[in-house]
């Protein structure tokens, strides 16, 4: 179950502190400067609230309107705009320097599947005991990732050794 908090951001009928405020109709239409208190009036007539759109003009702007809808259809907006936003992960796929054949077609294949589906792909090579001396196998191998993916994928990072591991991150072109 979801609760819906409404924070209130506008002044609603008798929280409006002006004498005169222009006016508009629950359709649209100027019915021009009127007291505070007729306004409100006609509000309560039409059983909606009086609702304080524009306070900084030299008149405030004031509409006759159903403020919990209102309030409502707004929060209903930034909901739908909320779903529609994709957020982007990064995938890490790990390997050692002397990588085979093999393993580097999958690999590169399920890489350019992560940067299709928009994710930014970080490749760790990992360095075990006496392989930290050859750093320059593990530069080679990602280099060879760059080139075999360098029809959808810029580099983001550079090579970069942190510890016993050497890495980069890639992401989809624009």
């Amino acid at each position: 179950m979801e609760v819906f908090c409404i924070k209130q951001e506008l002044l609603i009928n008798e929280q409006i502190r002006a004498k005169e405020v222009q006016l508009i109709s629950d359709n649209g239409e100027k019915l021009g400067v009127t007291e505070i208190n007729k306004a409100l009036e006609i509000a309560y007539e039409k059983k909606l609230d009086l609702v304080l759109v524009s306070p900084n003009s030299a008149i405030p702007v004031c509409k006759i309107m159903d403020y919990g809808k209102y309030k409502f259809e707004q929060a209903k907006k930034e909901k739908e705009a909320k779903k529609k936003q994709k957020i982007q992960e990064t995938k890490e796929i790990r390997i050692t320097p002397n990588i085979e054949e093999h393993d580097f077609g999958f690999k590169s294949k399920n890489i350019r599947k992560f940067l299709e589906d928009g994710n930014k792909v970080k490749i760790t090579v990992r360095f075990r005991g006496r392989e930290l001396n050859n750093i320059k196998l593990g530069e080679n191998v990602l280099n060879k990732f760059i080139n075999e993916l360098k029809d959808i994928a810029v580099t983001e990072k550079v090579p970069k050794l942190e510890g016993k591991n050497l890495f980069i991150i890639l992401a989809k072109k624009a």
